[in-house]
C-alpha cells in the first residue's frame, strides 16, 4: 500500500542559496532513491522562531510531499538530516489514515 508522507525541514539562515540549493537536491535525491515518488518540493522561505534554535533566531523552510510503499525513504531522510550540520529541525507527518 502506498502512503503519503509530508516532510519539513529547516535550513541554516546563514548558507548561500548555491549551498541551500545543494541540500534540497541532495534530500530530494535521498527520496527518489528510496523509492520514494516526489509528490512536491518547495520552498518556504525564511521565518523567524518562536524560540532559538542551536544560536538562530530564523531558518530557510522547505517542504517535501511524496509517496513511498514503505518507510524507507523516511528513516533514511531522518537518518541523514540528524548527522546534517545544515538542516537545524525536520519533522516527518504521515498523511494517510
Amino acid at each position: 500500500m502506498t502512503t503519503k508522507y509530508e516532510v519539513t525541514y529547516i535550513i541554516k539562515p546563514d548558507i548561500d542559496d548555491e549551498a541551500k540549493k545543494a541540500v534540497v537536491d541532495k534530500y530530494d535525491k535521498v527520496i527518489a532513491d528510496n523509492g520514494a515518488t516526489m509528490v512536491e518540493s518547495k520552498d518556504w522561505g525564511k521565518r523567524r522562531f518562536a524560540y532559538e534554535i542551536n544560536k538562530y533566531r530564523e531558518g530557510t523552510y522547505h517542504i517535501m510531499t511524496f509517496t513511498a510503499e514503505d518507510a524507507k525513504a523516511v528513516d533514511e531522510f531522518g537518518r541523514l538530516s540528524r548527522i546534517d550540520n545544515q538542516v537545524l529541525r525536520s519533522m516527518t507527518v504521515k498523511l494517510d489514515k
